[in-house]
This record gives structure tokens, C-alpha cells and sequence, in this order.
């Protein structure tokens, strides 16, 4: 029996989970675990939400809470969403509690005194309407690569360049708006440099990794040498760091992050009455730890987060395996929570039941490429492979059981067939645990409908509906019976819920987690053994209901680009802007165009001509004498052989179905400029 702790990547509490996370660190962890269990391992699984940083006290001060509140609110959103994708962790804890601080203050302190983090003093923007120092992501300004103008302070979400704040042009405080200054912090930085060899060597010797982690983290190495970098933040919420002269910094959450997976672990020895069981798992050189990550986290769990480790004076067991995953699009599209081009879980539970996602998206798994989820394919999954193969097979086998034999389970006398059939089976089960072992759920979700395939074709070759013999006919219905209660366990990891509605099914009264996997294949439901309820094991979808979350995708996605159309400007580009109150002295329709009217205005003293599409809303008497409010310095363009001068302001709705010209409310002499 081995020893396994298992990770997946702590979320960050600051919304709900989608589609790609679920892919990539935790559906193949809870996969993997449900696996382990069932091979007699003792594994431990362990998660909980990141609670520190800046995405955290952004959301906060967006929606105008602390970020204590918003970590408990998304805290529970997350481990809601989770249990109900039976996502089933030992302990989902959170780093703002007690343990977590305690711990993360002792790591720093044995890096510190065991001279591997140095102090510098650095430039950083300092926001002096706010009165405090500005984090990279409380920045944003134009991006130098290519212009946009709302990149931010670490990263550019158009072009995808990583970016120093100190790079962005005209750069501004997301707190106030205003410019800010540059000024003198100091700072406390991790001397990754003094790990690199020791880490070179660790990482070469780990030929049991994914190629593609393996690869992307001695290229990294290589490509970028490890330098020192920082670990102290100038923000509120966070860790503190625990040195005197450091009042009033936190550890960046990065560097508190990963010691979470310990500080978990610690509560949960403290939750089952055993408060230093954690130890047998993170000290003891026999455990297997396994760190489940997207591969955007690839250097901090395999480069950072070891190096942190090896920095300790406690000899904590380094990770043995690191199966990063790539990434998950969503109907051929990179995700993006900005734009709202996502698919939330809670959003997809309230319609569709656990499972068939749980299938597509291991059948469908990012792990060595990226994949893509779309409701198409997901529509396909499900009809074809969980109903019309797996579903069939059971509702075939239970209908004619209960029909024949009153569902109770005929006796066998099994002949060359099914002793092949067998045999078969137990090559397979052998496959899929090599599979499950190594990571693989898109194989090893292939392998076990592979098992109702061979279920439906053995089915379809003995014709039972045609057999005379009656002992023939119940060797062919104990035969089928069998190969559902090896598909139930064999499928548990991937869709336990229904593989424990079959389990029931089936008449079973043990638990199906205390199965065992080496003796799967030679194990026999019991003669004369009374079948359960029979229910329906998974529903088909019709185009009508793809096509309604289609369209919610999409309408969605649209009305969150139609809210973030708005591009700012500064005070400079608005004073270039000259608005002023014009009077219509006449208005002529032109004959040739169904929208436009040619109105003549006075500015002052000047007179001159704007040609504007409101025909269908307005009467030219309506107009004549009115003030309007027009921008003056508009460049003079050509509409329909006419020369427009200007443009006059107006109101719209949605639907561009009313329109109403901007006028001023007393009689302000025409000429005066809008400010």
C-alpha cells in the first residue's frame, strides 16, 4: 500500500469556478484519488481557496467590502460548486486562518535566517491621493508593444505581453484615476539562484514526469537562470511579514500560496482528532505528494515552491510527480472572465446533472494539448457515448433480467465465450489501471465504454431475446450482469454518481468504494442476488436545449462587450474636444435619403452646415429655433454630395428605436462652450 498526499491548485477566492479550471487541477485530482481508494492506497486530498493578493482586494474594493468578505463569500461559492461536482477533498481550507499565517511567518523566518532572501530598496509607483504604494494590477496605463489603452500593471490582456509597471505609458491609479508618482520601498527577495543547481538535479532525476512539465521546466531554467525574487508586498491584507523594520508589508501571495497545501493538511489532522498526523505525510520520504496545477503554475510548483522546501530547516518531503495540465477552450475560444466567455459550474449544475461533464471533460482532457468544450460536442458525448452505449447496455440487461427473471440474478455455467469475454475484460482493467496511474483519464475514460461496448456487442452475438436453452439464456444474463458490476466500479472514479445508481442497481450492498481493483476482474455478483430499483442512467439532449445555452453563451458574452465598449480618455485628449451651444436657423430634408436632414446652425457669430440621420424622428419645424448642443471641431466630411461641419449630440435606447436631440435647459446665448 503506498502513501499519497494529493493537491490541486488552491483557487483564488475571488468568483466562481468555470469549465477550464475544473479541467485542468481538479477533476483529474479527485480522478486520480477516487483511483487510489479504490487500489487499497492511503491518499490524502487536499485543497482550499487562495485568499491573499490583489485580485482579492480589487473584487473588494469593487464591490465596496472588506476582503475578509468577499474571501468567506467566494470561499463558499467555490466549495458549493465543487461538492456538487462530487469533487470530494479531505479538507478545503483557506489561507487566512491561524495555521496558515503561522506557518507561512516560519517559512520565512527559516529562509531568512538561513541567508536565502536579501533586502532591496526599489522604485514603485505611490498613488498620492491615496496615500499608499501601488501593486502591479492597481496600475494601468497603455500598453508600449501595442497601445491598448487599459493594460495593466503586470500583464497586457490584448496582446498578452508580460509588462513592469514602470513600462506603461500614461500610467494611472485603478483606485483614484490619477497619476501616479514614483518613489522609494523596500523589499524582501527569495535567492532562487542559490537553489539552482540543487533544483537542476532534482528536476532531471524526476523522468517519471509528463514530458511536456519536465521540458517547459528545464527550458525555463535555462531560458530565463533563477534570479532573486520578491516575496513582500506593500498592501493591507495579507500575511504579515514577521520582521520589525517591515511594518506594514505582507508576504506575496505567491510565496504563501503553496503553503497552503501544509496548513491544510494541519487543519485536517486537527478536524479527525489526530493534531500531528500531518506529519506522517509531509516528513515521512515514503509519500508520494502530487501537485494537480494548470500549466500557467507550472514554474512556481516545480521551480519556486521546491526551492522554498529545500530553504527549510525541517526536511519536508519534496513533490514526486507534477502533472500539469494545458489549457481548456470554451467553443474554440481562449476563456476570458473579462468578457464574460466563460462557463461557470454553478451555472452549469443548475441545468445538467454532474456526470455527464465529469465525462466529457475527462474524456475530452487537456493533457499534453489544449482541448475545447463546446456544447456541440458535449451533446454528442453524452447521446452517443453515456446513453446510447453505456445507458443502453444497463437498461437492456436490467429489462429483460426483471422481465425473465423476475429480476433476481440466474446462476451460470460459463463456456469458452464468456471465460474469453472474461479474460478480455481483465486485460482491460489491467489497462485502465495503468492509465488511472499515470494520469491518464482521457485513456482510461476510453477504456472503461470500452467495457460497455464489448457488454452491448457480446449482447447483440448471444441474441438472447431468440435462446430456447434456459441454462444458456442465464449464463448469458449472469455474463451481462457481471460486466455491469465491473463497468460500476471501473467507471466510479469518472462518473461516481451514477456509477453507485448502478452499484444500487444491481442489488449491491456493500460500499462501492470498498472495492478493490486487482481482484475487479474476478469478482462475481452473487447467484440468486435480488436487483435493485431500475432507474434511468443518463438522459439524452435534445438540439433545443444545446442550442438555448448557445445562446446564453453568447448573449452573455455580447452584452459584456456592449458594457465595456467604453475606452477612457484623459483630461488632455477631452480638452481637444470643443462642445458648444449652436441655434438652428433652418432644416432641409434631403430628397434623396430617407434619414438625412441638412441643418443649418449658428455658433456665435458663424454660420455653418451638419448633415445628420434623425429624419425619422424629427419634423424640420420641430428644429428651427431650437439650441442644440454640437461638437464644433468635428473634421468637415462629405454625406450625400452635402458638407457637414459638425455633429449634433443626441440620446438613443438600445434598440436605436428613440432618439432625442441634446438641447440646453435655459437660454444660454448661442456660441457657449459645453465644459
Amino acid at each position: 500500500m503506498a502513501k499519497y498526499l494529493v493537491t490541486s491548485a488552491l483557487p483564488y477566492a475571488n468568483g466562481p469556478i468555470h469549465l477550464g479550471h475544473l479541467a485542468g487541477a481538479y477533476l483529474p485530482a479527485d480522478i486520480f484519488v477516487r483511483f487510489l481508494r479504490l487500489n487499497g492506497d492511503d491518499v490524502v486530498y487536499i485543497c482550499g481557496s487562495d485568499e491573499h493578493g490583489v485580485p482579492i482586494t480589487l473584487r473588494a474594493e469593487q464591490e465596496k467590502v472588506s476582503p475578509r468578505e468577499i474571501v468567506e463569500k467566494y470561499h463558499k461559492i467555490m466549495y458549493e460548486s465543487f461538492k456538487k461536482m462530487r469533487i470530494e477533498f479531505d479538507n478545503f481550507s483557506g489561507t487566512a486562518r491561524k495555521d496558515h499565517y503561522e506557518l507561512s511567518q516560519k517559512f520565512f523566518m527559516n529562509l531568512y535566517e538561513g541567508g536565502y532572501i536579501s533586502k532591496k530598496t526599489e522604485k514603485q509607483y505611490f498613488d498620492e491621493k491615496a496615500g499608499r504604494f501601488l501593486p502591479d494590477r492597481y496600475i494601468e496605463g497603455k500598453c508600449p508593444f501595442c497601445g491598448y489603452e487599459k493594460a495593466r500593471g503586470d500583464q497586457c490582456d490584448k496582446c498578452g505581453k508580460l509588462l513592469n509597471p514602470l513600462d506603461l505609458i500614461e500610467p494611472r491609479s485603478v483606485l483614484t484615476g490619477e497619476k501616479p508618482v514614483i518613489k522609494e520601498t523596500t523589499h524582501w527577495y527569495l535567492k532562487l539562484q542559490d537553489f539552482e543547481e540543487k533544483l537542476v538535479s532534482w528536476i532531471t532525476s524526476n523522468t517519471h514526469w509528463k514530458e511536456n512539465v519536465r521540458n517547459f521546466v528545464l527550458g525555463w531554467i535555462k531560458k530565463e537562470g533563477l534570479k532573486e525574487r520578491a516575496i513582500t508586498r506593500d498592501i493591507d491584507w495579507g500575511v504579515p511579514v514577521p520582521l520589525p523594520e517591515a511594518k506594514g508589508k505582507v508576504l506575496y501571495v505567491w510565496f504563501d500560496a503553496p503553503i497552503g497545501y501544509i496548513s491544510s493538511t494541519i487543519e485536517w489532522s486537527k478536524n479527525i482528532g489526530k493534531p500531528d498526523k500531518w506529519k506522517e505525510y509531509w516528513f515521512d520520504k515514503e509519500t508520494k505528494i502530487i501537485h494537480f496545477i494548470g500549466k500557467d503554475n507550472i514554474p512556481f510548483h516545480a521551480v519556486i515552491w521546491p526551492a522554498m522546501l529545500m530553504g527549510q530547516k525541517e526536511k519536508y518531503v519534496l513533490p514526486f510527480d507534477i502533472p500539469a495540465n494545458e489549457y481548456l477552450t470554451l467553443e474554440g475560444e481562449k476563456f476570458s472572465t473579462s468578457q464574460n466567455w466563460a462557463l461557470w459550474v454553478d451555472e452549469y449544475l443548475a441545468e445538467f446533472p454532474a456526470d455527464p461533464l465529469r465525462y466529457f471533460l475527462a474524456s475530452n482532457a487537456p493533457e499534453t494539448k489544449d482541448a475545447d468544450f463546446s456544447w456541440k460536442a458535449f451533446q454528442i458525448k453524452n447521446n452517443e457515448e453515456l446513453a446510447n452505449i453505456y445507458g443502453n447496455f444497463a437498461n437492456r440487461v436490467f429489462t429483460f433480467v426483471n422481465k425473465r427473471f423476475n429480476g433476481v440474478v440466474p446462476e451460470a455455467k460459463y463456456e469458452e465465450l464468456e471465460l474469453n469475454l472474461f479474460k478480455e475484460i481483465e486485460d482491460k482493467i489491467k489497462e485502465i489501471k495503468y492509465a488511472y496511474q499515470n494520469f491518464s483519464v482521457r485513456e482510461a475514460s476510453k477504456l472503461m465504454m470500452d467495457i460497455a461496448r464489448a457488454g452491448n456487442k457480446y449482447f447483440d452475438e448471444t441474441k438472447p431475446w431468440s435462446l430456447k436453452d434456459d441454462k444458456r439464456l442465464k449464463t448469458v444474463m449472469n455474463t451481462c450482469l457481471n460486466l455491469l458490476r465491473i463497468l460500476a466500479v471501473a467507471s466510479y472514479p469518472i462518473i461516481p454518481e451514477s456509477a453507485e445508481k448502478l452499484w444500487r442497481m444491481l442489488g449491491e450492498e456493500n460500499d462501492i468504494r470498498l472495492e478493490r481493483w486487482d481482484s475487479l476482474g474476478k469478482m462475481r455478483i452473487k447467484d440468486g442476488q435480488k436487483l435493485g430499483n431500475v432507474e434511468i442512467l443518463f438522459v439524452k439532449y435534445e438540439d433545443e436545449i444545446i442550442e438555448k445555452q448557445l445562446k446564453k453563451l453568447y448573449d452573455k458574452s455580447k452584452a459584456k462587450k456592449e458594457d465595456n465598449k467604453m475606452e477612457y480618455i484623459t483630461i488632455e485628449d477631452f480638452k481637444k474636444i470643443d462642445i458648444r451651444v449652436a441655434e438652428v436657423i433652418d432644416v432641409i430634408p434631403l430628397e434623396k435619403s430617407n434619414k438625412l436632414l441638412k441643418i443649418k446652425v449658428k455658433v456665435g457669430e458663424i454660420e455653418k452646415q451638419i448633415v445628420a440621420g434623425i429624419k425619422q424622428f424629427y419634423k424640420p419645424e420641430e428644429l428651427v429655433g431650437k439650441k442644440i448642443i454640437i461638437l464644433n471641431n468635428l473634421e468637415p466630411a462629405k454625406l450625400m454630395g452635402e458638407t457637414s461641419e459638425g455633429m449634433l449630440l443626441a440620446a438613443s435606447n438600445d434598440d436605436k428605436s428613440i432618439l432625442s436631440v441634446l438641447t440646453v435647459e435655459r437660454d444660454v446665448p448661442s456660441g457657449s462652450k459645453v465644459s
